[in-house]
């Protein structure tokens, strides 16, 4: 077929010129234009049509798993801006809910996009039965300036965010709590007037941006539903896995 098209060309565009200027030659190895400035090589024109499909790019993101925080320990206090409405948080404006989840999230990670919408969902079921959810973002804007305040505010709005997302400017909330990728998940459980102490720091499930396994929540909503029941939380957790919270390159460790 690209052969009948290619002499189809050849015909319209001989037509309009004298004989002694073009000169058509077909073989049984080549197809060509004899001209001043045109040559059309039909072995060419079969490597290209029998090349393989070009190969669609994956993007693969850096893989960082949560560790290093010890179940029991107590939530650090913070006081942090909600972009979208210029709000202050502080831990203590939770102090009321016998639950809290503290979510370190950011605007580009694909980790974080896998998941935000069953994120929303479930957060929107659990703050009805009295959880307190609060959402972090402590990435640098200077490596990474998708994730800078209006960006945030932005999202806030697409996702319809139940809960508050606050910016970590100076990065040191998100030492405090010890977190490390996005998505980070701690879930607090407090009795009492006693301080919130960490129960549940683990995945959101097994699904990955990459491994079709569908998003369920089963990990994190098991937890949270254990925590509001005052029932106790398997100690055998599953990390969170994401990519790496991006520091500032001046205090990047």
């Amino acid at each position: 077929m690209a052969a009948s098209t290619a002499v189809t060309a050849v015909s319209y565009g001989a037509s309009r010129l004298p004989p002694s200027r073009t000169a058509l030659a077909i073989n049984s190895r080549r197809l060509s234009i004899f001209s001043p400035s045109k040559r059309l090589d039909l072995s060419n024109l079969r490597r290209r049509v029998n090349a393989p499909p070009p190969r669609r790019a994956v993007v693969r993101a850096a893989r960082t798993e949560s560790a290093g925080v010890l179940l029991g320990a107590r939530a650090p206090n913070f006081e942090l801006q909600e972009p979208l409405t210029g709000n202050l948080w502080k831990l203590e404006d939770f102090e009321l809910y016998p639950s809290l989840l503290v979510m370190f999230i950011c605007n580009h990670c694909p980790f974080v996009v896998h998941l935000k919408k069953d994120i929303v969902k479930l957060c929107n079921f659990y703050m009805k039965k009295g959880l307190a959810v609060v959402a972090i973002s402590s990435n640098s804007v200077v490596t990474h300036p998708q994730d800078g305040p209006e960006f945030m505010a932005e999202d806030a709005k697409v996702f319809k965010y139940p809960f508050p997302y606050l910016y970590d400017e100076s990065q040191e909330v998100a030492r405090e709590f010890g977190a490390v990728c996005t998505p980070e998940f701690f879930l607090y459980k407090k009795d009492g007037r006693r301080p919130f102490e960490l129960v549940y720091h683990g995945q959101f499930d097994d699904s990955r941006p990459s491994n079709n396994i569908p998003v369920t929540g089963r990990d994190l909503s098991l937890a949270i539903d254990l925590a509001l029941s005052c029932q106790p939380i398997p100690s055998n957790q599953k990390p969170s896995v994401g990519c790496s919270i991006k520091w500032h390159p001046e205090t990047e460790s």
